[in-house]
């Protein structure tokens, strides 16, 4: 019936199972079965191919592949396709390095044409990559049918999407102080500038402008940007802030900034004498001399004046903020309150350009040294040093952002915050606090999403705009063609760029921007099935999402513009349920790093532990929490070691003996009658009810922790306790009932554990299963909850059992006490009635759990310990301070009522001088003191003691179960088969051969021995409790 198990690597029983999935084509059934079902719609998130998949795309792809598989065998059919984001930064980046192009001007001598072609070239170069790796972690998705976003189809539907947007006023151009990428010539959203801050050293720099009217007046105002100097066009206060005019003891000069600023400044009050105090109301429209006279001509236009504005802070510099309201979004729309429109002498390449004679054609940040040199020379720096804050890199080229005016076009997500805010409260997030956190409170603070890029290779943008400045919106390609009377079969720039149309007697060109990738990612709802010129039934089918999976910085990204468009385009969410997993990082916490070579390929992890191993370890981590998981191998072998190995032997094992006795399933389930087999079954029950809840909540960690637990209660306690039933030599009821139920429990189990470990459960399932039953455990129903076989009574007992066990196992551990060696009792206490009466219903799994030759039992265990409680000086001295001699005294003399209100987790109340003081057990320690011969511990509400007094008897029966183990340790180390008889021979002591002599029935029945001999034999030497023997053996 059962296929010997073979010996083999992970690695290897992992790939014959894959290959079985392929040949078999096991994935496409698992839908195929399922197309009358009710419809589970999942959306999964393209990833760039122009790199390699690395641990964060494993974790996210692994907790998709749980869900999806645990969705189709509780009866839904789950499609789910892969996608690829085709354009953006990442692929023009890789051309501007293999082509040595850098800025727009490069590209564009390049050609446009011949650029976009060689983006398109490499898109997909990792393609093959991503697919194996997919695959071998045994993700089971559809690469047959993936949506593309520079496809023809794709990339009408964005038009489509835009237009709609474009309709209902929510799409507006305008002039913003953007995030500028110098090094990409575009400007960026704000959720793209937030995604790459870092620490830097930046000047600080003071800075002294003079007043109009006043020559020795000074204003002081601070900056970490001194290149925008060159373009300040005012000053800005606080309006109630507080401000000082001082004399200045060493330059003689008067400076004006807040009064809250002055330490800041000075170190003795000697320094300087107040002048005036005055509210910064007082300082509104004065005017100021400009440190640089680029921008004079600005002044009859209300420039160099003093402004206020509610957002100046005391917090640090003067009080006093200079404002370049071309490089500053506050400085701007303060400027524009008040009529003062900006100047921005810096092109897209991030430097200055004519306007600045002096820096023209130098980046603006390495101009920073030579502007604050010319102030210096000119008087006007009054403190100059460095200052080290956090500042925003583009998150494409690593290089620093500046902000700068740009004209550039908007959705008007401010308009809407309202629709978002309402879509967010109909998504079900896991963690939930994610809803009302970090991805509410962007909401709330969301700004109006700047889509347009000014680059080459995506989705041009729609609009073509007349000499006059109307503008026409396209929304789909047979628009276009019959306005152009063009056939096209490419949208990309270079295809449609050079067509123009006429109407109303205008001509119309297109404007050169294309859209942010992530406009694109965000529509993908609508344009993987063409939506709305095809697929209208099935797009109505999908939409909203069941379910979509990233990691937490989505939720400033694909998330985000998810939920921007579909509460835009239908006022509703784009998905119903979230589960947002953590970053994973390096072993030593920090970023993964390709450069730094921080982290083990994860093709070779795969090689060496198995890609089940992988699964279960970043499934049973603060990553499906969303927290961070520092990613070490040590954590993938201990998954390994500790977790799918035990199951693996635990399968190992039964498939060892059913083949021995040839046990065959019935297909009949019968009742166990054996406490343990009840227990398991139970436990097995419980299981199912709790993955089940977990996954219904889409809370993986909720349902992986008991998942877990179960192969430590199966391998550890029930196949341990259960060991001896199997290796009956005769057929027997009990022996039956053993098989029948470790079989219904295993092939149970692989059903449970199928969407965590695929390749493993599968394995398992697969020997396991019969004629009848799927040709794969991906093919099956999820395993139903059968209430009927709980046995909460049992399980409580077990678990008072087993805490009892692991009590009596560290005492024996602790007093170097075998746990071989048999001792003469074990007692037990409880003042809790029901636990005591768990313990007595299971003795006798007590007794030879902990080899003991009888338990007994008592509701007082003060029976076989003394008690004595002591202050707990860390903790009381806070609570009574000097009167602590007189409550030692006290707490010394507790009686058994008192020691027993503590023991309960009751408070104790003692008089001290007349005054009540209430003691907790934090208070005061219960220690335990045992009488001669006797080991104690406890735990929660069980006291264990154990005889350890030990006769002749005791000592000689643990001898023999010395001998035991060690012919057994041989056998293994010969690999010896577990049914082979044996010939034993010993060079022993008299004390030996006298255990033989009354033990020899037990000992070699055993170790399976035929015969035994006494003599001289050369062998393996051992220590038997202090008698030296050499053993040899043999098969029989």
């Amino acid at each position: 019936m059962f296929e010997e198990v073979p010996q083999e690597s992970f690695d290897e029983r992992e790939k014959r199972v894959l290959k079985f999935w392929q040949d078999g084509r096991l994935f496409e059934k698992s839908v195929e079965n399922r197309r009358e079902s009710p419809l589970f719609t999942f959306y999964d998130g393209p990833p760039f191919a122009t790199g390699l998949p690395h641990y964060g795309h494993i974790l996210a792809g692994t907790i998709k592949d749980v869900v999806l598989r645990y969705k189709t065998m509780k009866g839904f059919c789950a499609p789910r396709r892969f996608g690829w984001d085709c354009h953006g930064l990442p692929v023009e980046n890789e051309i501007e390095k293999t082509f040595g192009l850098s800025g727009a001007k490069s590209i564009e001598e390049f050609g446009i044409a011949r650029f976009n072609e060689e983006c398109r070239s490499i898109v997909l170069r990792y393609t093959e990559e991503w697919k194996t790796t997919v695959n071998r972690m045994g993700r089971w998705v559809d690469f047959n049918q993936t949506y593309r976003t520079m496809d023809l189809p794709f990339m009408e539907t964005v038009w489509w999407v835009f237009k709609q947007l474009f309709e209902k006023g929510l799409v507006y151009e305008g002039l913003k102080v953007m995030p500028f990428s110098a090094k990409l010539g575009t400007p960026l959203s704000n959720f793209e500038a937030s995604e790459n801050y870092k620490d830097v050293d930046d000047p600080s720099l003071t800075v002294a402008f003079q007043s109009r009217d006043d020559a020795n007046t000074f204003f002081l105002a601070w900056t970490t940007t001194p290149w925008t100097l060159v373009s300040n066009l005012a000053l800005m206060v606080g309006p109630m802030i507080e401000y000082v005019e001082v004399v200045d003891h060493a330059s003689k000069r008067h400076f004006i900034l807040a009064s809250e600023r002055l330490n800041g400044y000075y170190k003795d009050v000697e320094e300087y004498t107040i002048v005036r105090t005055f509210p910064g109301l007082e300082l509104e429209g004065q005017h100021y001399i400009p440190l640089f006279d680029y921008f004079n001509d600005r002044a009859h236009a209300g420039a160099f004046r003093i402004l206020l504005d509610d957002s100046v802070s005391v917090e640090d510099g003067t009080g006093i903020v200079q404002t370049a309201p071309a490089f500053g979004e506050v400085d701007f729309y303060a400027c524009q309150k008040v009529g003062i429109d900006p100047v921005c002498p810096v092109d897209n390449n991030g430097q200055f350009t004519d306007e600045i004679p002096e820096y023209r054609g130098l980046f603006v940040k390495d101009a920073d040294k030579e502007i604050i040199k010319r102030l210096k020379q000119n008087g006007k720096v009054i403190h100059h040093g460095t200052c080290r804050h956090r500042y925003p890199f583009c998150p494409r080229s690593d290089t620093p952002l500046i902000y700068k005016t740009v004209r550039t076009w908007f959705v008007a997500v401010e308009q809407i915050k309202d629709r978002l805010l309402a879509a967010n409260s109909q998504i079900h997030w896991t963690p939930e606090h994610i809803q009302y956190g970090r991805f509410g409170k962007w909401l709330e603070g969301a700004r109006d999403w700047a889509i347009s890029r000014n680059r080459y290779w995506g989705t041009p943008i729609p609009l073509w705009r007349a000499a006059d400045g109307e503008i026409h919106v396209i929304g789909s390609i047979q628009e276009l063609e019959e306005l152009t009377k063009t056939k096209l079969n490419d949208l990309h720039r270079h295809f449609i760029d050079e067509l123009s149309f006429e109407k109303n007697g205008k001509v119309f060109k297109r404007i050169p921007e294309v859209f942010d990738c992530w406009f694109e990612s965000g529509s993908m709802p609508y344009a993987q099935n063409h939506y709305p010129f095809e697929n209208r039934e099935l797009f109505d089918q999908n939409f909203p999402a069941d379910f979509i999976a990233e990691g937490l910085d989505q939720t400033r990204g694909w998330f985000y513009t998810l939920t921007v468009l579909s509460a835009a385009l239908f006022d509703q969410p784009a998905m119903k349920n979230v589960i947002v997993n953590g970053l994973i990082l390096a072993e030593n916490g920090a970023k993964m790093s390709k450069r730094l070579k921080n982290y083990p390929d994860p093709t070779e992890v795969i090689q060496q532990y198995g890609a089940d191993a992988i699964r279960l370890y970043m499934l049973h981590s603060p990553a499906v929490k969303a927290d961070d998981l520092s990613f070490s191998k040590s954590g993938v072998e201990l998954v390994l070691r500790q977790i799918l190995l035990p199951l693996w032997n635990a399968y190992t094992f039964f498939i060892t003996y059913a083949r021995i006795y040839n046990w065959k399933p019935t297909g009949v389930r019968q009742e166990p009658e054996q406490a343990i087999d009840q227990w398991i079954i139970s436990l097995l029950n419980k299981l199912t009810l709790e993955v089940e809840q977990g996954m219904d909540n889409y809370d993986l960690a909720r349902a992986v922790e008991p998942f877990v637990d179960f192969i430590d209660q199966l391998t550890n306690w029930y196949i341990r306790r259960s060991r001896r039933r199997f290796w009956e030599d005769q057929e027997t009821p009990d022996r039956t009932q053993a098989f029948e139920t470790l079989y219904h429990v295993l092939i149970t189990l692989a059903k449970i554990a199928a969407p965590y470990v695929p390749f493993i459960s599968d394995a398992i399932y697969q020997n396991l299963s019969t004629s009848d039953m799927p040709e794969s455990v991906h093919l099956c129903d999820f395993p139903a909850y059968e209430e009927a076989s709980r046995r909460e009574k049992l399980e409580a007992e077990m678990a008072a059992v087993q805490i009892t066990a692991s009590l009596g196992h560290g005492l024996r551990k602790e007093h170097k006490l075998k746990v071989r060696q048999p001792l003469a009792a074990a007692h037990l206490a409880s003042a809790d009635p029901r636990v005591l009466d768990f313990l007595q219903d299971q003795q006798h799994l007590i007794a030879d759990e902990l080899n003991v030759k009888q338990v007994t039992f008592s509701s007082n265990e003060q029976d076989f310990v003394s008690l004595k409680a002591k202050p707990n000086f860390r903790y009381l001295g806070k609570k009574v301070g000097k009167l602590m001699p007189l409550a030692q005294k006290a707490i010394e003399k507790f009686d058994q009522k008192e020691l027993t209100e503590l023991l309960n987790n009751r408070p104790v109340v003692i008089h001290l001088e007349g005054h009540p003081v209430t003691l907790t057990t934090e208070d005061v320690q219960v220690e335990r003191a045992v009488h001669e011969g006797i080991i104690a511990a406890n735990q929660g509400t069980i006291t264990i003691a154990l005889d350890t007094k030990l006769n002749e008897e005791l000592l000689l029966e643990g001898l023999a179960r010395e001998i035991v183990n060690k012919v057994n340790t041989m056998r293994r180390e010969a690999d010896f088969s577990v049914t082979d008889r044996i010939k034993i021979s010993m060079q022993t002591t008299g004390r030996v051969m006298a255990c033989f002599a009354r033990y020899k029935d037990y000992i070699c029945h055993e170790v399976l021995a035929v015969e035994v001999q006494f003599g001289s034999c050369e062998g393996t030497e051992w220590d038997l409790n202090g008698e030296p023997t050499t053993i040899a053996i043999s098969r029989a």
